[in-house]
């Protein structure tokens, strides 16, 4: 099913049935922790020590 159909009709479900209040917190703190953490990587940069390293493809291990 294409996202945007999906996505209108979850908001559609929403309009009828509206989340609990506590859901609603739930998600809101979840919005918060996303944003905030994309102004970390945006203001400050990501932390070296949680960096993927790229393995070198031929590590000179050779299958018989």
């Amino acid at each position: 099913m294409d996202q945007l159909i999906r996505l209108l009709m979850r908001t559609a479900y929403w309009v009828r049935h509206p989340p609990s209040r506590m859901q609603m917190y739930v998600m809101a703190a979840v919005v918060v922790i996303a944003v905030l953490c994309v102004a970390i990587e945006a203001f400050w940069g990501w932390p070296s020590g949680l960096r993927v390293n790229r393995v070198p493809r031929d590590l000179g291990f050779r299958p018989l």
